[in-house]
């Protein structure tokens, strides 16, 4: 692998948390990525909700559909630029262990029930909880929780952090991973390509998922110049193609001309910084980005998929419904804590102290936020009675 000076060289990575001898066919970051891909949270991405929920359709993105499309654009990417191609992979996959069931309708109710008036438990943040997921909730070695993945990988996965919560992982782990938050600076340029393809696979994804569950139309496209350009040049070039293909074709000279746009502003900006090593990428500003152009018209694009479908009305329902069933399952758990999985209830049992309500209520929040949509929905019904998704399996 031929790497950048400024890529994340694997023989210089800044460790992991426990020591580890190094493996003898595999780069840290390989060993990273194995170990994502064996995780029961993994796993669970195959049901968990992306725009909609998986009773909705079997064709529909799921968070672990939606991480491999990730994983593939940032590895694309990756290779152009000379970056670590294994690095990236491995925070593509797991930079959304994290996320709750029925998506972000899931992640906005659970930040309501840990946080507000008498409930000032932390909040929750799903780049947090990927964090939690590999650093603390998986359970698969003999000597350490979650799975002792290197600083390089945890730090891209920890995208987002709020200054509190970032002071709170500055005091456990001074120096670690979130110093950044405070002190300014940036991750790699692995974790930047991977924020930026994790932006580019989403508007892409649920384009065509909003065309193919008819909330969206083919002539709704004309709306958005990103879109309506590349949509014209495949009608002039195929005027009698058939519908599905001819948003396929639209969807890929997108995708390629983000991609294209992102590489060439990327350089130049490398160039510009003069960034000779990973210490000069972190000290520097943003470096992985679009031309002004392309932010411009992936704005638009955002803008279109907010109004057109997720603030659709069928959609609306959903989400409704979805908040409605983990509202419900927090409170239930919190008042009868048996209720969960015998580990999350000897957790919530275990509590004491004057940290005693927040201790419980994260240990429900783990919980939920590990449930699949279906299991969640399944618990719901099992708990209240009540069933408002018509989902029926196990986790």
């Amino acid at each position: 692998m031929n790497l950048a000076p400024y890529a994340a060289h694997p023989d210089r990575t800044r460790g992991r948390r426990v020591p580890e001898p190094p493996a003898p066919t595999r780069s840290a970051f390989q060993r990273d990525r194995d170990r994502i891909v064996h995780s029961s949270a993994f796993r669970r991405l195959v049901y968990k909700t992306q725009v909609f929920l998986n009773h909705e359709g079997d064709l529909f993105r799921t968070r672990l559909t939606h991480s491999l499309e990730v994983a593939q654009l940032g590895r694309s990417v990756a290779r152009t630029l000379a970056l670590n191609e294994d690095l990236v992979e491995a925070i593509a996959l797991a930079h959304d262990l994290g996320h709750t069931p029925f998506g972000h309708a899931g992640q906005d109710a659970l930040h309501a029930c840990m946080s507000g008036p008498g409930r000032d438990w932390g909040g929750f943040e799903h780049n947090l909880q990927s964090l939690r997921v590999v650093d603390e909730l998986e359970h698969r070695y003999p000597s350490w929780d979650g799975l002792n993945l290197c600083f390089e990988t945890r730090e891209g996965i920890l995208k987002h952090c709020s200054r509190r919560n970032a002071e709170r992982l500055e005091r456990e782990e001074p120096g670690g991973v979130g110093r950044r938050f405070l002190d300014g600076t940036q991750p790699s340029l692995e974790a930047q390509l991977c924020n930026l393809a994790d932006e580019i696979a989403y508007n892409a994804h649920d384009i065509d998922d909003g065309v193919r569950s008819g909330l969206i139309r083919l002539d709704d496209l004309a709306d958005v110049p990103l879109l309506a350009r590349f949509q014209a040049e495949v009608l002039a070039e195929h005027p009698a193609l058939d519908g599905r293909r001819q948003l396929y074709e639209t969807i890929r000279r997108m995708l390629s001309a983000q991609v294209y746009d992102l590489i060439d502003h990327t350089r130049a900006a490398i160039d510009a910084a003069r960034v000779a090593s990973i210490d000069d990428v972190r000290r520097a500003p943003p470096l992985v980005r679009f031309g002004a152009a392309m932010r411009e018209d992936t704005a638009v694009l955002k803008r279109f998929l907010l109004q057109r479908l997720y603030r659709h009305p069928r959609v609306v329902d959903t989400t409704d419904r979805a908040r409605r069933v983990v509202r419900e399952l927090f409170d239930a758990y919190l008042q009868d804590p048996a209720q969960m999985a015998p580990h999350f209830a000897e957790r919530a049992a275990r509590a004491y102290g004057p940290d005693a309500d927040a201790v419980r209520a994260r240990a429900v929040a783990d919980y939920i936020a590990g449930m699949t949509d279906r299991y969640a929905a399944r618990e719901h019904e099992r708990l209240t009675g009540e069933r408002l998704f018509a989902l029926a399996a196990t986790q």
